[in-house]
């Protein structure tokens, strides 16, 4: 039997990391947790799960997933983000494949509650994510927030069948947070990449995220929350464009150029 590291970052996520890890009970033959020092009671709840639990400041997003792994020690690991379940469907598909995995990773759909719904397009269905893989072919990549497994050449990967059940937020307040602060996240990440932008180019993105997320992905069919979904997720990709914008005027103005 091959043995599988269930591994899960985490920070403030009292209200789904109990879900969390009740879904990898039979799947993980160990559970580490990295967690960037929550407020509230997530370790405490971890508490009453076998799990590692290991305290670690955020970096970012890719960088705290791969410190994650490198506390691994079996050679696949299954990650997921504190606000993920596996679902049953899903519990089955990998417990078929424990046994005898024949490939080097496995990708799985994400079906994604907002505010109550289970979101069925507007692009975020079926979402597909690599989480379940051989850590010697495997490292986390991407620019954060939007992580990505990146496996080595000639890897052999396959999907299986069921979901990760993601947990989003509750609210249309929490889902406009979330898109400011990963906005700024992002604008920090293309700032220090020296990618430019400009007020055309953060109204450009604006209308066609939302022209691509609520028409050609069919976001009206997901009823007035796949409006607002698809709005609030225009609205973060102008703010991502125009922070950057502000950060390429402050820093030309800091060395004493001009911005126009």
């Amino acid at each position: 039997m091959s043995r599988i590291s269930g591994v899960i970052i985490s920070y403030n996520e009292e209200k789904h990391i109990g879900k969390c890890l009740a879904s990898l009970q039979g799947i993980a033959d160990e559970i580490i947790v990295v967690d960037s020092c929550s407020e509230d009671s997530t370790r405490e709840i971890c508490s009453k799960f076998n799990v590692r639990f290991i305290e670690h400041p955020f970096q970012g997003y890719v960088e705290q997933k791969n410190f994650a792994l490198s506390f691994v020690q079996n050679k696949y690991a299954l990650s997921l983000d504190a606000d993920e379940e596996l679902s049953e469907e899903l519990r089955e598909s990998i417990l078929e494949i424990k046994d005898n995995p024949e490939y080097d990773g496995y990708k799985f759909n994400r079906l994604t509650n907002y505010c109550g719904r289970w979101m069925k397009y507007s692009g975020w269905y079926p979402d597909r994510h690599l989480r379940l893989f051989d850590t010697e072919k495997g490292r986390w990549a991407g620019t954060n927030p939007h992580d990505k497994m990146q496996m080595n050449p000639g890897s052999r990967i396959k999907r299986l069948k069921g979901d990760i059940l993601h947990w989003y937020c509750e609210t249309f307040e929490e889902h406009m947070d979330k898109a400011n602060n990963f906005s700024s996240i992002m604008a920090e990440e293309y700032f220090r990449q020296g990618k430019n932008s400009g007020i055309l180019t953060a109204a450009f993105h604006k209308r066609w995220r939302f022209f691509r997320t609520y028409f050609i992905a069919a976001g009206f069919l997901d009823g007035f929350r796949g409006h607002a979904a698809c709005s609030i997720s225009a609205q973060a990709s102008y703010l991502k464009y125009i922070k950057l914008l502000q950060m390429k005027k402050d820093a030309k103005e800091e060395t004493g150029g001009r911005y126009f």
